[in-house]
């Protein structure tokens, strides 16, 4: 009996002096193929060398990091996690065994213990960390068709549609969802709506359980550019906190700028064309012919929204047509007055001549 209090008495001993500390999981957001940290630290300095041990709570436990004899121990770490993992070693003393993850991978997502050791204390604390990327949403019209597209996404996205001003009518739209071998989703929409009406704003919004965005379409009514100069608006007044790009038929882009303090980038095919940007976004053009006729596209962007304008224009030549008239005409009268200068020297070539010739005739008969 004696020895059974002594040995729960010793037991009870070891434990008050090898705290054990485990608490609530922390959680991590992390984005796709971007570096992320995992927390993971020990109160009071440390003096001796720590063990630690980092592992992903998936199906067989599968090992993240090994730490012990003041060194990596990584012959046993699992594939997934291989070249990409690392500790703040600099920090190792003051207590911080945070993990470095490099090129997130949406399989990295889950649940995760971190381990610590010295010959005084332990902890276990477990962190979960979520994956997600970006959001960036496409949208344009073919015909009376609207399509609305994102890739690459996660975690799984859905789409909505809505009109500014709202519509009472509803449109027949459909969604398709798919994923890829790296576990990402590429969502697609699509939409028939009659764009003839030009204050009607079309949007499309694609969002996962971390981010949104949403990518607006207003086309504009067709209109006659001049070959000699052309304004095409963009319906947007305020560009001085958004990036900006004007593309040609939706795949040329003409110019662009990436922030309010950044200058405007021409293209090299559009230097000849390209006059200037208004401050409120209006491209303007010049020196134009039916090559340059198409669809133009103003496509302003901040951290939430684009916003594409769409313009139809046609060259008028009009203006050309008068220009060659004039030409012509002034060609004509050159050559004119060319010729009747041409024919008065050779009258007056002829007179002299004349004169001279009578000159000599009474010269002769004043001899004889």
């Amino acid at each position: 009996m004696h020895i059974i209090i002594a040995a729960l008495f010793v037991v009870i001993v070891i434990v008050l002096l090898i705290p054990t500390i485990s608490r609530g999981d922390a959680k991590v957001s992390c984005v796709f193929k971007e570096s992320c940290i995992l927390p993971c630290s020990f109160q009071g300095d440390i003096e001796e060398d720590p063990y630690i041990h980092w592992m992903h709570l998936s199906e067989g436990h599968p090992l993240v990091y090994l730490h012990y004899d003041n060194k990596e121990q990584l012959t046993t770490q699992d594939q997934q996690f291989r070249n990409r993992t690392s500790l703040f070693k600099d920090q190792l003393s003051r207590g911080n065994a945070s993990l470095q993850l490099a090129g997130v991978q949406v399989l990295d997502e889950g649940r995760y213990s971190c381990y610590i050791s010295t010959d005084n204390r332990e902890k276990e604390s477990f962190i979960d960390l979520e994956v997600h990327t970006p959001v960036k949403v496409s949208i344009q019209h073919v015909g009376n068709r609207i399509t609305c597209s994102s890739e690459g996404i996660y975690p799984k996205p859905e789409l909505t549609w809505s009109t500014r001003p709202p519509s009472k009518v509803s449109f027949k739209n459909t969604t398709t969802v798919e994923q890829t071998k790296q576990q990402l989703y590429n969502i697609n929409g699509s939409l028939i709506a009659s764009l003839n009406e030009s204050d009607r704003v079309y949007s499309c919004t694609v969002s996962t359980q971390r981010n949104r965005r949403r990518a607006s379409l207003r086309q504009l009514q067709q209109i006659n550019g001049s070959n000699l100069e052309a304004t095409i608006s963009c319906s947007s007044s305020n560009t001085s906190l958004m990036s900006l790009i004007w593309r040609f038929n939706h795949s040329q882009i003409i110019v662009s700028r990436s922030g309010p303090s950044d200058n405007y980038t021409v293209s090299e095919r559009w230097k000849q064309h390209v006059k200037g940007v208004s401050e409120s976004g209006n491209l303007i053009l010049k020196y134009l012919s039916s090559d340059q006729d198409g669809i133009y596209s103003c496509e302003i962007s901040d951290a939430d929204e684009t916003v594409i304008t769409e313009t139809c224009m046609r060259i008028s030549e009009g203006n050309s047509a008068k220009v060659g008239v004039t030409i012509g005409v002034v060609s004509v009268l050159t050559l004119f007055l060319i010729l009747c200068c041409k024919k008065k020297r050779a009258t007056n070539m002829t007179l002299l001549q004349l004169n001279v010739s009578e000159g000599k005739r009474e010269e002769d008969d004043n001899h004889m």
